[in-house]
């Protein structure tokens, strides 16, 4: 080997370690990011018989990629169900602070039965009256709480979608300039990683599954099939429905005009399973309740030969002209649920039809109970508290049982919203774990191991000494053939 060739490979060898340096450094530089791989270089042998940095690769483990985006998917479907039914559950609250539409019937029913053992006193006319006022705003504030938390999954699967459209315009640059670099031979190891990240963050918002194609571009495509990407970003789109009633249907998510169902998971399946099942499952229960008290509270016809039908008495609502059909979910009941303004001294009514009835209808006598206005009158208090005991029928789509008392109803479903809570909150803290192991998974399989760089950098360093030394050692050589020849 001639002294001109040796140092040609010497110099080269020094440029090699240079490039494998800087790659190293590369790694270190992002050893914490969560999204970087190891970056290695390969070389390959010269004609003159030196090295040369030929390809850098990436590690990279798509199995694992593939199942922390699963895992990703179902975690955040589940974090927004159980953040839901976190907010619902304040509608029953500490059970031991009374504030559930249970506990406020109870409360109710032990109110009745004092002013039927003194049916002549007003002070416990007014307790029981009280006691039937908190019910109903229990009922109210928990149909609001219901709403707003219908109204702000639906605002959030706006704001979901407006991202996913976001990071799919992001996936088609970095894709394209994959592309692009892929046919030219370049380094695209670092936009790799670049659409990792934003797969893992589309993962987030839906479930997705991929294919790789020639020069590393890539399709991606729902779990139910739908295409979402492919040469181009599909179109996510979804109209919010700002006011959400209760029975009323919200709009759907759609790509390409298709709807977005079946098998996708994510954070916007988990939002639009929280707005159009969960807290209308709830609702409907409410309203169940708001049904049964219309229900217990009616009037009926005390003439002879009875043949008006029965209307509300104590409990009413607004446009609520008769008792609704038993069994039957009445959609938004509990939102308008009131106290009879006939029997509300506030609102100029008499506080004793409570006792002897003509709540309903104060100018026919038909639905007086207290004929003779008797001051110990108390059977139509007592015919009260017989009906609050006894079982009825509740629809079986609410999900909290088809016959039960009123009070028992309620307490089921108040046991519907803890269990859906902590079984939420379970599932949300397994696929949390499930993520956690997946991500570490995928780091110790594709991440930078630190010490590991920092001894390849070691020997690096003594391999850019050894081609130095050959550098100086052939230099030496010229300049005494110099002389020699001098």
């Amino acid at each position: 080997m001639s002294l001109s060739v040796g140092l040609d490979i010497a110099k080269q060898g020094l440029r090699t370690t240079s490039e494998q340096t800087a790659i190293l450094t590369r790694n270190v530089t992002r050893a914490d990011d969560p999204y970087a791989s190891r970056k290695v270089a390969h070389l390959i042998t010269s004609i003159t018989g030196g090295a040369r940095l030929g390809t850098v690769q990436r590690l990279a483990d798509e199995a694992l990629l593939e199942n922390l985006m699963r895992s990703a998917s179902s975690h955040e479907a589940q974090l927004a169900i159980a953040d839901a039914l976190d907010a619902l559950d304040a509608t029953v609250g500490d059970p031991e602070l009374g504030a559930s539409p249970a506990a406020m019937m109870q409360e109710l029913m032990d109110s009745l039965q004092e002013y039927a053992a003194r049916p002549h006193d007003a002070i416990a006319a007014r307790a029981a009256l009280d006691s039937a006022v908190r019910v109903a705003e229990s009922l109210n504030n928990a149909s609001q709480e219901v709403r707003t938390v219908r109204e702000r999954a639906d605002a959030d699967i706006n704001r979901s979608v407006e991202n996913l459209n976001q990071l799919l315009k992001e996936f088609d640059k970095v894709n394209e300039q994959i592309i692009k670099g892929t046919q030219a031979g370049l380094d695209v190891t670092d936009q790799l990683d670049k659409r990792d990240e934003l797969l893992r963050n589309i993962s987030g918002e839906v479930e997705v599954r991929t294919v790789l194609r020639a020069n590393n571009d890539m399709a991606i495509f729902l779990s139910n099939g739908v295409t979402l990407f492919d040469k181009g970003p599909r179109t996510v789109s979804f109209t919010p429905t700002p006011t959400l009633l209760a029975g009323q249907t919200a709009n759907q998510v759609y790509v390409d005009g298709v709807p977005m169902t079946g098998s996708v998971t994510g954070r916007i399946a988990g939002l639009m399973e929280v707005r159009d099942t969960i807290a209308p499952t709830y609702q409907s229960q409410l309203d169940e309740i708001a049904r049964g008290l219309v229900e217990v509270f009616a009037e009926s016809d005390q003439s002879a030969v009875p043949t008006l039908p029965d209307l509300p008495g104590l409990f009413t609502a607004p446009g609520l002209t008769g008792v609704p059909a038993s069994g039957v979910v009445v959609d938004g009941l509990a939102a308008s649920i009131m106290i009879n303004p006939n029997v509300d001294p506030d609102a100029g009514g008499d506080l004793m039809r409570l006792r002897d009835g003509g709540i309903s209808d104060p100018l026919n006598p038909a639905y007086v109970y207290n004929v003779d206005g008797a001051a110990s009158y108390s059977d139509r208090l007592h015919g009260l508290l017989e009906k609050f005991g006894a079982v009825r029928s509740f629809d079986l789509s609410a999900e909290a049982g088809n016959s039960a008392t009123l009070i028992n109803y309620a307490s089921a479903s108040g046991g519907w919203l803890g269990e859906a809570r902590s079984a939420a909150k379970s599932e949300a803290d397994l696929r949390g774990a499930v993520v956690t192991r997946s991500v570490e998974a995928l780091s110790n399989a594709t991440g930078v191991n630190v010490d590991e760089e920092m001894s390849l950098l070691l020997d690096l360093e003594r391999s850019y000494q050894a081609s130095s030394r050959l550098i100086s050692t052939i230099d030496n050589m010229f300049l005494a053939l110099l002389e020699a020849t001098g």
